[in-house]
């Protein structure tokens, strides 16, 4: 179980920084092709929960989606489209937009107690520690973690006054780094710990579960690390106790990602779409201070999805993702607000990109 993973997601930020391969600039054409399609897709008035990928023909840039897909699943498990024609168009207009794309790319999964299938990534007073603690409504630095799906879409609106750096991470370059530093600490993290589900959980599902933070199944190797959940079991009645060396593990993680040896950071501009594989790359976020007009104030738009070119996960994983098969609908936190629209949405998505649906 614990040798050298082989992935063209094993990098190092100077190997990016050189070959620039993070980054795809839209030419005007293409621009021009996705303008045209949400353009209509607003003056059609279709409700987001109706809308399929045949709903929106995205001419060019549906090439420029190919490579994204290609990139995230076979290359470095990452890719940063910039230049997306969102300036003059108003927040729906724009959430719009972000919503389409993810019908081109997979099934949008539900991120909270709402159940919401997009959420609003800003801040709005939340608190990140603590035994409900999210990260994506406050201004606070974030450790580095995964989401709770195949990928996350983050589709830039507005920046901060100041902070609020993207950074990113290889969950591979960290697994072989580590392997060879500290094998007993690899081996650990193959292990079970403790998760929370952040008092978000669904009435029929238990408030916790257990996962491995390192996993590999038919040589598909996929981390899932989310240290916030970890830590909040160590503060529940009834929970394991973490043992000193799973600790020393998870710090150890959360240290290397965080070193300029390991961490790629970026500014995600004003119509960036920033796409990232969870199962092979950590991300975080510093603190950032915020514009006082609301109208200015740091805001973009968050999806969690599901794809059809997902990898199979180890069995460990079912109780966090409710499924580990390749080309399902899987992950998410079901929340309290799952809605018969809700999944009427999940099945006719499910079926336009040829996956097999698992209705939650």
């Amino acid at each position: 179980m614990t040798h050298k993973i082989i992935s063209r997601a094993d990098w190092r930020p100077s190997e990016l920084e050189q070959s620039g391969r993070w980054l795809r600039v839209l030419t005007d054409r293409e621009r021009a092709d996705l303008r045209a399609a949400i353009d209509g897709l607003a003056e059609s008035g279709r409700p987001m929960l109706e809308i399929t990928r045949a709903d929106v023909p995205l001419g060019a840039f549906g090439a420029v989606l190919a490579e994204a897909e290609a990139e995230m699943e076979e290359g470095i498990g990452f890719l940063v489209l910039r230049g997306l024609p969102m300036e003059g168009q108003d927040v729906e207009h724009n959430r719009l937009m972000a919503w389409a794309i993810g019908t081109h790319l997979g099934v949008a999964r539900p991120q909270g107690k709402a159940s919401q299938l997009m959420s609003d990534v800003r801040d709005a007073g939340g608190t990140y520690r603590g035994g409900s603690g999210r990260g994506y409504n406050t201004n606070a630095e974030l450790d580095y973690h995964t989401d709770g799906s195949d990928i996350v879409a983050l589709l830039c609106r507005n920046t901060a006054k100041s902070g609020g750096l993207s950074r990113l991470a290889s969950s591979v370059a960290i697994h072989n780094a580590l392997l060879t530093e500290r094998p007993d600490l690899v081996e650990t993290l193959y292990g079970l710990f403790p998760h929370s589900r952040q008092n978000e959980h669904a009435p029929d599902e238990p408030p916790t579960y257990m996962a491995p933070v390192y996993s590999l199944r038919e040589g598909h190797f996929a981390s899932r690390y989310l240290r916030n959940h970890i830590r909040s079991t160590q503060l529940m009645e009834g929970e394991p106790r973490l043992t000193a060396l799973q600790h020393e593990a998870l710090d150890r993680l959360q240290d290397m990602a965080s070193s300029p040896a390991f961490s790629f950071d970026m500014w995600l501009e004003p119509g960036d779409l920033q796409l990232v594989n969870n199962h092979v790359l950590y991300h975080s976020r510093t603190h950032y201070e915020d514009h006082d007009k609301e109208e200015l104030k740091r805001h973009l738009f968050r999806l969690w999805l599901a794809v059809p070119s997902g990898r199979p996960l180890c069995a460990a994983l079912e109780d966090a993702y409710k499924s580990v098969e390749r080309g399902t609908v899987r992950g998410g936190f079901k929340g309290r607000q799952v809605t018969p629209e809700l999944l009427a949405y999940q099945a006719r998505a499910a079926a336009s990109l040829g996956m097999r649906d698992i209705p939650y």
